[in-house]
């Protein structure tokens, strides 16, 4: 019976055993300290597993079975598994960069065999900055790429690579998602990304052809992996707030000031009210996101799905933002030669615009002014003959309530983005390979506006009476408007990749692409006298005699461009690198002699610690030297479009009789096309000291000609101002980037960082004598501060200097010849440099003890200008600062940096320009993960960041990083309606399942 017993167990137990038992082990590297996310894969049994935070792993395998350990910057090894727990060694690469990859133009490359200029960065580089936009993100962490940001709900920040070398074309980087060339990444959800690399030198992005003179941003979001299906939750809160806030001067002061400057007692001493208008309109901000993914991959496929909700209520009162996101990323493994990728993306987002004028009236308008009577009415700037605000009295400004402003302001926004690609890989033999991929992008955007009119004429005067509107105005009106686009890319090439020998190393690449950008459609529709009730906001429900009227109906021209590429990369040794890139690009925008160009390239590279005299080294681990030369093409610039004028104004007389006459109002040059790139550079990367310091230098020289301005043709033409070719930029710097990285034990290890950016950005040339000088930066009040000028920077400030003070306290100026006056004219006007910083850098540490982590990230610019356009705005009765209202220029204080006070458009000068430079922490992040406490849960991290805590500036107000239209020749660089930068603390949560 015993031996029954026995024999059954026997039978139960060995086919269990023989399919596989538990197998643990630890992974270690030669210093003992535990690996980390290392690869542990059973080669019979086909299961995988990864590595814990301490090295340890646990896999169901056969004891006896080879088990294959691998890991980024480590030589892979094989070993059988065993009863007992093992130990198992991993050794540094002598070249760790060797088992590392960079996204470069349809494909990819070993970093130490890449010639170009190429700043890489990781998911954890950019979802650790809790923000919307991942560019946001990575401001400060890649040399060579300047974030200009914003921190508008909904909006996209400035990402310039290596200076701007435009003047009216496209400015933006081109973004390729997973194979989809687009303009704007603001619906992809950070947590998505599972690399971010940006293309900077012309070497890398010639395969771009004339899409690339901007630089290219290449994003690849995540894949499945694993044996079987994970679960992670990401999501935080935080409450956010302004940054920096410009203290005003108090009701007593501002009377003060006003009755100086009008020299009388038309304001009282003590008012009745003292508002603060910044707080008027602004309330505590807040954020939340949550996003869920789940992922996983089999023999045959790999998944991802993710869904993201952020939802933002902006600190302008009733400015309002979400968006929702879904992902579905499959690879579907046909065969051994045959893989078909499936990447899709759906975003809709909301949004409730509020007009950032607010910011500007609420620093204007007088403190004297209520936000609302006792009544109920609207405060307005009225003053009585008591010197009290009140209802009744003179207007003593032109400024709106800020309050009510917003308050009347009904406007909200949809809108629909879809990504998608589709693309099949087959090899034909084991050294060639195919992708075909098509990829389309759909956009539908639409809105609505409400204004009440009444109500807003109502607002302006507290002495009026709603019976004595007039009936022929619309009591209110109501705006529909709508677009949309659709693009789609096709691409197909060919890959060959060949050892010969052990020594050369080859990889070719040839192929084509076709691309379209879609037709824009936007109408804008415009009805009166709706429904008050929002319910009932339909312009078939309007009263108005009027007939709704369509306000704007636009249709532009699709545009459609075919490009032709090879490129080949080639290595001998290992130690000497040569690649060369040959585009041919044309395009549906231009002329027939002006569709198509050529856009050629090459990068050489020499890995120097491959040398006798450098490999046995122990200092000098990893050392190449690079350098290249490239040409490249911007073809998104402003193209002529003919316009006609008719009328009788424009007619002709004939027998005394006058006929209506037809004026053509530009002339068309036909030789327009793209502007022309060329860049020099060259730099070195290396790693030292058992690679825990890394680094690069990188040198360049880049000048775009065919730069498009304005013209003015012949008189004997008759037309007014054209595009055409007449300038050229340059932009030269040079970028260095270090980081050290230390494991002191396996539970201690810690990293510090550092990259800085030099460039000097100059229009080198105007040579088309009938440019028109180009000027820009207004300030509202009639002036402009910037002009395009050859020798200076993009963005110019180009102002009056001011030299004193005259008897009265009043601003001096001087003139051309260095004389002082006080009435200068248009010629005595400067440059005074530019709102594009000469050089910005960024700074990031980090600690992870035991179970804690820790890190901190900082971002500076300086060289660069900023212009206080808010300070400007007087034009009779606004408020000022309390700084200028308790230190102004009067005769027993002559030695005040401020005029006497004054009443009236103040002229365009240097006292308005301030230094732009700063220093900020983009973020503090404490995190901790806990215990292993349940076998369903994999991890829990809780984490806490502060962003942008601290700011050290000399600009006096709110924020000098000012983005605002993002042209430097317009609003950048000026503080006029501009968002203040936030300051946000969050808490959150990460758990895997």
């Amino acid at each position: 019976m015993r031996n029954l017993i026995f024999c059954l167990l026997a039978l139960i137990v060995l086919p269990a055993y023989m399919s596989g038992q538990v197998i643990k082990g630890k992974v270690v590297d030669n210093k003992g300290i535990g690996i980390p996310g290392a690869f542990v894969v059973a080669t019979i049994s086909k299961t995988t597993s990864d590595t814990d935070l301490d090295g340890n792993f646990s896999i169901t395998a056969k004891e006896g079975e080879v088990l294959k350990i691998s890991m980024v910057g480590f030589d892979a090894v094989s070993i059988k598994a065993t009863g007992q727990e093992m130990t198992i060694l991993l050794k540094e690469s002598k070249d760790t960069d060797l088992k590392e990859v960079v996204v470069i133009g349809y494909g990819t490359r070993k970093k130490s065999d890449n010639t170009g200029a190429i700043a890489q960065l990781s998911t954890t580089d950019i979802t650790k900055t809790k923000v919307l936009n991942a560019t946001q993100a990575i401001q400060g962490k890649a040399a060579g790429v300047q974030v200009i940001g914003t921190d508008v709900p909904g909006s996209s920040p400035s990402l310039i690579i290596r200076g701007i070398g435009t003047f009216g074309a496209d400015r933006t980087p081109l973004y390729v998602v997973d194979g989809i060339p687009t303009k704007n990444i603001s619906n992809i959800n950070s947590n998505d990304i599972a690399s971010f690399d940006v293309l900077k030198d012309a070497s890398s992005l010639a395969i771009y052809g004339n899409q690339a003179a901007n630089g290219v941003v290449i994003i690849t979001t995540k894949k499945g992996k694993g044996d079987k299906a994970t679960t992670e939750y990401d999501g935080f809160y935080g409450i956010r707030t302004p940054l920096r806030k410009v203290k005003m001067a108090s009701a007593n002061q501002f009377a003060n000031y006003t009755n100086t400057a009008e020299q009388n007692s038309r304001f009282a001493d003590n008012q009745a009210y003292n508002t603060n208008w910044f707080d008027e309109i602004t309330s505590l901000g807040t954020y939340s996101s949550n996003n869920l993914s789940l992922s996983g991959a089999a023999d045959k496929i790999n998944y991802l799905f993710s869904m993201n909700y952020y939802d933002e209520k902006g600190v302008l009162d009733g400015l309002d933002f979400s968006r929702f996101t879904f992902r579905n990323n499959n690879d579907y493994k046909i065969s051994d030669k045959f893989k078909v990728t499936q990447n899709i993306s759906v975003s809709f987002s909301k949004s409730t615009p509020k007009p950032l004028s607010a910011f500007t009236n609420a620093y204007k308008q007088s403190p004297l002014v209520p936000v609302q009577y006792e009544n109920g009415r609207w405060g307005a700037p009225i003053v009585g003959d008591d010197g009290q605000a009140g209802t009744t009295g003179a207007v003593f400004n032109n400024v709106g309530n800020p309050v009510a402003q917003l308050n009347y302001f009904t406007e909200e926004q949809k809108s629909l983005l879809l990504q998608g690609s589709l693309a099949a890989e087959y090899k034909i033999f084991k050294q060639l390979k195919a992708t075909s991929r098509v990829g389309i992008e759909y956009n539908n955007w639409k809105k609505f506006s409400y204004t009440p009119n009444r109500e807003l004429w109502l607002a302006a005067d507290p002495t009026r009476d709603i019976t004595k509107y007039s009936a022929l105005e619309p009591i209110n009106e109501l705006v529909t408007a709508r677009s949309d686009y659709f693009n789609w890319n096709f691409d197909n090439f060919l890959t060959f990749n060949q050892k010969f020998a052990e020594k050369h190393d080859l990889e070719v690449t040839v192929g084509m692409t076709a691309q379209e950008t879609g037709s824009r459609e936007e109408l804008e529709v415009q009805g009166r006298n709706v429904p008050e009730n929002s319910n009932y906001w339909s312009l078939n429900l309007s009263t108005s005699l009027a007939n709704n009227v369509v306000t704007n109906h636009f249709r532009g021209n699709s545009k459609s461009l075919i490009g032709y590429f090879g490129r080949f990369q080639y290595s001998y040794l290992e130690k000497y690198l040569l690649t060369g890139t040959l585009r041919r690009d044309g395009s549906s925008q231009f002329g027939a002699d002006y569709k198509w160009g050529n856009f050629p390239s090459f990068g050489l590279g020499w890995v120097a610690s491959k040398e006798d005299f450098l490999k046995e080294s122990t200092t000098i681990n990893f050392l190449k030297v690079r350098g290249g030369w490239g040409r490249l093409g911007n073809q998104n610039v402003p193209i002529n479009q003919q316009t006609f004028s008719s009328g009788a104004g424009l007619g002709y007389e004939l027998g005394g009789t006058l006929y209506t006459g037809t004026s053509i109002g530009t002339f068309i040059d036909p030789s327009l096309g793209w502007e022309i790139t060329e860049e020099t550079s060259a730099g070195f990367d290396f790693k030292a000291f058992n690679s825990q310091l890394s680094g690069s230098f990188d040198w360049y020289n880049k000048t775009t000609t065919n730069v498009i301005l304005s013209v003015t043709p012949p008189i004997t033409v008759g037309t007014g101002a054209t595009p055409a070719h007449a300038g050229e930029i340059t932009n030269k710097g040079f970028e260095i980037a270090l980081r050290w990285d230390n494991v002191v034990n396996d539970n201690f290890k810690y990293w510090l960082g550092g990259n800085y950016s030099n460039n000097k950005n100059e229009v080198s040339n105007i040579y088309n004598p009938l440019a028109i000088k180009q000027q820009g930066g207004s300030i509202d009040n009639g002036q402009y501060t910037k002009q395009l000028e050859v020798g200076q920077p993009i963005g110019s400030f180009y102002l009056w200097e001011v030299a004193g003070k005259d008897v009265n306290g009043n601003f001096t100026y001087y003139d051309k010849e260095g004389g002082i006056t006080a009435t200068p004219t248009e010629l005595d006007r400067k440059f005074f440099g530019s709102s594009l910083p000469t050089y910005y850098y960024g700074i990031n540490l980090g600690v992870e003890f035991h179970k804690f982590d820790f890190s901190v990230d900082g971002y500076g610019v300086g060289g660069n200008k900023v212009y206080n356009g808010k300070k400007a705005q007087r034009f009779g009765g606004e408020n000022i600062e309390a700084s200028v209202a308790t230190d102004f220029w009067t005769s027993s204080n002559t030695n005040s940096p401020n005029p006497a006070p004054f009443n009236a458009v103040p002229l365009a000068s240097t006292y308005y320009l301030e230094s732009g430079a700063f220093f900020r922490i983009n973020n503090i992040t404490l995190g901790y993960t806990l215990p292993k406490f349940s076998n369903t849960i994999n991890g829990i991290r809780v984490y806490a960041s502060a962003i942008n805590p601290f700011i050290s500036q000399k600009f006096t107000g709110y924020s000098p990083e000012l983005n605002n239209d993002g042209n430097p020749l317009g609003t950048q660089g000026i503080e006029l309606n501009a968002y203040p930068t936030l300051s946000s603390f969050i808490i959150g949560a990460n758990v895997k399942f």
